[in-house]
């Protein structure tokens, strides 16, 4: 500030004195005014100024002086700006302004007594005698609005009233600032914040004695919390605050809690390492009394233009109870979490991603820190790292490395890949030029080489990265080249046609016999390359139909159109029988079981029996034309009734009985503006079934039953509302990535380590007013699920499933939230996850409650600071559900 107040106080002498130099050397005194802008000044109002002769010196000897400044000046007020010699004031008034280089100053009035080396900046009065137009000094990201402000550009000392400054997300307001240098400041009875109204803050820190030094730090004597401007008790005797823009490492205050079963706790307190400005480092822990403890590692990282991503490691020592009691209990749970994202434009021709969610099946259910329903009642983690690069070759080649993971937490089975292979050889036209139309059976014949390579392992949770998980893995490797072609038939037919090839090549086989120690047939693994051939002929034929059904183009309903999109295929593999062999089922010496070497493979074994299938598939769309309600549009609105009717069935030509495979029915539409999508489907088997309920080759009609046994069914129905409009997508990020689901249905996650973050996804910045609160119009969103699964394999014709989710928000007021997620079970007949969830927007601070009433019943309190940089001001109450390890 030093420094900027030095700039005013020479560009008031340049704007005063500026044309000295011009002065001397035309060896003649000369007068200078200031008129204000757009008006003129009498000859016995300006002021003048007057020079003593000059002597000329000449050029050789003459020595150039400095230049004042170092760039261009410009300056304006509305009223006048003048100059009193005698009193030795330059005067710029009302609407102010001075420009220069980075370096802006604004004002009702600045003034500079060029005798006291000084320069003034202050309010002036209006008509109604307030005061306005108060001091706004910039320069660069920096600015200070304080009522006045004194400057002495000798010392350069400075004395500012009232100064208003923002460092980082704090904001600064003091009664007196008192600059001692370009970086020390000191204050008095200064008051520190977050909230955006400085003058009438939400809540403030007050302090009588402050040393401010700019950008860096905040150190100050006693200070006390004042909220809605009456004191409170909390006091400190001293204080530091850091104002940097930049991270800044530190320690993360924990939060005091306790729990029935563990005891009293301190949770999410750890340490933050700002490491660099492309990553950083969050270590938190926490400790229960009876001796369980959690660890986690948090980095986030990122790259402009390159990359970003971020890696969450978790782990839990979890102790139930005390030791010597029988509800004793100890286990260990982790979980990671890694998310990468590569910017597309960095290399177009090299991507690499990764989402990994892996970890002990039952952490979401046990953890002490995850708060999510939705991750808990989820079945499935699953993992995927990928790199691909595209060589730009020809013909072009595609190449791609994976690595899968896949884990059921109910059962703990789990499925990897580690890695995956693919390379890929784009399509070539041998008999097709190299410039024109691809027209034509021949034109149209291409082939096309992909290989895929796997590492398959298949592991218990208890066997996860164990020597075990290894031993058992399946290595193979699939060559396939289809050899494929496309053509007209009679104008207004699609057929297509292909013969594929397939090499597959494993490492281990295997081979059958009896063991009569172990009285069954033990398989036994046979190490060694292998490799067996197969190949397959596949062709189709297929139209689009048009039917059209006018009404009138003064109907409401003016048109349907019906299209209809009939298909029949036909499939042929032959028998690959060489490749079976025969063993002994029990030990008499008789061989008379088939079994091929390549079974338990990873991409199959070759078939024994040929298959010779027709395939029949039939898909309907229904559109309509309707007249617009908008009078101004002339044309009609497409509506679409149905999106999709399939019928799908297939027939063995080859079989000897029950050649119709059961046909498959689905359809799916969309309702009220596209926010309501229905989908369903159903199976229809055309064969009866026996006591036993197994298929017989006899007519369900010729068994006393219908044209059709219908086997199954479905039905789901999604609806998205919202009051406001356009229905707000409603992501649930962690939610999601912890591997439950996107929306709010099974409630909102909680991340215990950082509660700034709101329940509701539309938070928005609103205005409280009168007419707003009393709005009889209450704004909510609405998201519906509705499940219907019927079951008839067996002739139980049962209801399986039938159940309905909810999940709603509303806005009680411009700043209150409130939430609901519940369901009910028609077939349990009862309610499932049900969670209730309150919100208050107290601008600078957010306070939330959580309910979870029924099951793991589970309530949390929260409020606190919403910025970052005084996030530990919080209180943070919860209980725990009382979970057993399993």
């Amino acid at each position: 500030m030093q420094r900027n107040l030095f700039y005013i106080v020479f560009l008031t002498i340049f704007l005063t004195l500026g044309g000295a130099k011009t002065y001397a050397q035309e060896g003649r005194p000369k007068e200078k005014s200031f008129p204000a802008k757009n008006q003129t000044t009498s000859p016995e109002t300006q002021p003048e100024l007057t020079e003593k002769p000059v002597k000329v010196i000449s050029g050789d000897s003459l020595k150039k002086k400095k230049a004042l400044l170092d760039g261009k000046v410009k300056y304006k007020a509305d009223k006048y700006a003048k100059i009193d010699q005698k009193k030795k004031l330059v005067t710029l008034y009302d609407k102010a302004e001075l420009y220069y280089q980075d370096i802006e100053l604004k004002s009702g009035i600045i003034v500079f007594d060029y005798q006291k080396n000084e320069v003034y900046a202050g309010r002036i009065k209006d008509s109604t005698g307030a005061y306005t137009q108060a001091p706004i000094f910039k320069q660069g990201d920096n600015q200070v609005e304080p009522d006045s402000i004194r400057f002495n550009y000798k010392t350069k000392k400075a004395l500012v009233w009232n100064s208003r400054t923002k460092q980082g997300e704090m904001n600064v307001k003091s009664e007196i600032s008192k600059k001692e240098n370009d970086s020390v400041y000191f204050l008095k009875k200064a008051r520190f914040t977050t909230a955006k109204d400085i003058d009438n803050p939400e809540y403030y820190f007050q302090a009588s004695r402050v040393k401010l030094v700019p950008g860096k730090k905040v150190v100050v004597g006693l200070t006390n919390m004042v909220i809605a401007d009456v004191p409170t008790p909390l006091a400190l005797p001293f204080a530091f605050f850091p104002m940097t823009e930049k991270s800044r490492s530190g320690l993360i205050i924990p939060s005091y809690n306790d729990s029935n079963v563990r005891g009293f706790s301190l949770q999410n307190g750890g340490y933050y390492f700002a490491l660099s400005d492309h990553y950083d480092l969050a270590i938190l822990g926490d400790y229960y009394t009876n001796g369980s403890y959690a660890m986690r590692f948090e980095s986030s990282y990122a790259k402009k233009y390159k990359f970003n991503g971020n890696v969450n490691i978790r782990f839990e020592n979890l102790i139930t109870s005390e030791r010597g009691y029988p509800d004793y209990a100890r286990t260990n749970i982790y979980n990671i979490q890694w998310s990468h994202a590569k910017d597309a434009k960095s290399n177009p021709n090299s991507r690499f991603s990764a989402s990994v969610n892996l970890g002990s099946s039952k952490y979401y259910i046990n953890s002490i820190n995850q708060v999510n329903v939705g991750s808990r009642l989820n079945n499935t983690l699953s993992s995927s790292i990928s790199y691909s690069k595209t060589f730009n070759s020809v013909p072009q080649v595609n190449m791609s490395l994976t690595a899968t993971h896949s884990q059921n937490t109910n059962t703990e089975d789990i499925n990897m890949t580690l890695p995956t292979l693919q390379v890929s050889v784009d399509r070539l036209y041998p008999f097709a030029p190299k410039d024109g139309v691809k027209k034509g059976f021949f034109k149209n014949i291409n082939l096309q080489y992909t290989v895929r390579g796997e590492n398959r392992i298949a592991t218990k949770d208890s066997l996860f990265f164990k020597k075990e998980m290894f031993r058992d893995a399946k290595i193979g490797f699939q060559h396939s080249i289809p050899l494929s072609t496309n053509f007209k038939l009679f104008k207004y037919f699609s057929a297509t046609s292909s013969v594929n090839y397939n090499e597959v090549w494993y490492f281990k086989t295997i081979t059958k016999q009896f063991v009569a120690a172990q009285n069954k047939v033990v398989d036994t693994e046979v190490p060694g390359f292998d490799a067996f051939r197969t190949y397959s002929f596949n062709t189709s034929l297929g139209t689009t139909i048009y039917g059209t059904f006018n009404f009138g183009d003064k109907k409401k309903i003016q048109a349907i159109r019906h299209l209809v999109r009939p298909s029949v295929s036909y499939s042929y593999t032959p028998s690959f029988s060489q490749y079976y062999d025969t063993y002994d089922p029990d030990g008499s010496g008789t061989m008379r079981k088939e079994y091929t070497r390549f079974d338990n493979g990873i991409f199959g074994a070759p078939g024994k029996s040929m298959s010779n299938v027709l395939g029949f598939n039939l898909s309907n769309s229904f559109e309509a034309k309707v007249t617009d309600k908008d009078p101004t549009k002339t044309e009609p609105k497409k509506v679409m009734l149905l999106n999709n009717l399939n019928f799908s069935t297939s027939y063995d030509i080859t079989a000897d009985s029950l050649r119709w495979a059961p046909m498959r029915v689905s359809g799916g539409t969309a309702f009220f503006n596209q926010k309501m999508n229905v989908n369903f489907a159903t199976t229809l088997d055309p064969y009866a079934i026996n006591n036993a309920g197994k298929r017989i080759n006899t007519w369900n009609i010729d068994n006393g039953g219908s044209l059709f046994r219908m086997t199954s069914a479905n039905m789901t129905v999604n609806y998205s509302f919202s009051s406001r409009g356009e229905s707000k997508e409603k992501t649930n990020t962690q939610g999601k990535r912890n591997g439950g689901r996107e929306d709010d249905l099974f409630g909102t996650n909680t991340d215990l380590s950082d509660r700034r973050q709101s329940q509701f996804t539309d938070e928005g910045e609103e205005k409280e007013t009168a007419s707003e609160f009393f709005n009889y119009k209450l704004p909510f969103d609405m998201t519906m699920a509705y499940s219907l699964t019927y079951s008839n394999n067996n002739r139980e014709k049962k209801i399986s499933g039938n159940s309905l989710m909810v999940s709603m928000n509303t806005d009680l007021a411009p700043k209150w939230k409130a939430g609901v997620s519940t369901g009910y079970d028609f077939v349990q007949k009862g309610v499932t996850f049900t969670q209730f969830r309150f919100e208050r927007d107290l601008d600078s601070w957010r306070m939330d409650f959580s309910w979870v009433p029924f099951g793991q019943s589970y309530w949390s309190f929260f409020i606190g600071i919403k910025s970052g940089v005084l996030s530990d001001i919080k209180w943070d109450k919860r209980s725990q559900a009382d979970r057993s390890l399993r």
